[in-house]
């Protein structure tokens, strides 16, 4: 799934309403599993000018990027770190772990052939989802619609459970950052 998508998922799910350390956390941990790719990606582009197609076609894939992926990326990690916010009752720990495990269930169930090993350190298998949420060789045409629908209606949902102008003017960001690539790539792809 699209990042804007994960934070408008995970702020629906645990974000609170006059609980800004709670929605703190849901944001952080829908955030923190595609961290680490932000980071390398903007180093490589920006600062080392790499070629978009070595990042995305060879990084990626690489045995060192892989390696980062598992531990941000771990279903068993996230999950402990839940279990232990759950004991000592911690509702900011279990809005960030929360968060991160529905980001990572999310991407579990639609990644095709980018998918990372969820449940490091217990195994390094990779599942390969039929569905992507972007491959239209894969459903993503269908899937990516499917997402843009439910991020706006939750976008609703947080407009509804917020009222303060910064989260109105963070959910109209999350929206839009959603929405726009659905309608350019509708466009740039649209028949003659």
């Amino acid at each position: 799934m699209n990042t804007p998508a994960h934070l408008i998922f995970g702020m629906t799910a645990f974000g609170k309403a006059r609980r800004p350390a709670v929605t703190a956390a849901a944001f952080a941990g829908s955030l923190i599993p595609d961290l680490s790719l932000y980071l390398m990606v903007g180093w490589h582009l920006q600062v080392l000018g790499t070629p978009p197609e070595v990042v995305f076609g060879q990084l990626y894939f690489s045995d060192a990027w892989q390696s980062i992926f598992r531990i941000d990326n771990s279903m068993i990690l996230w999950g402990i770190a839940f279990g232990l916010g759950a004991m000592v009752r911690s509702q900011v720990m279990i809005a960030l772990c929360g968060a991160a495990l529905l980001h990572l269930g999310l991407d579990f169930l639609l990644h095709n052939d980018d998918g990372r090993a969820h449940f490091w350190p217990l195994s390094n298998w990779i599942f390969q989802s039929p569905v992507s949420y972007w491959d239209p060789d894969h459903y993503g045409n269908i899937a990516g619609a499917i997402e843009v629908a439910l991020s706006l209606l939750c976008c609703g949902i947080l407009w509804h459970r917020f009222k303060g102008i910064w989260m109105r003017g963070l959910i109209v960001t999350l929206g839009a950052a959603e929405f726009a690539p659905f309608i350019i790539f509708a466009i740039m792809f649209a028949g003659p």
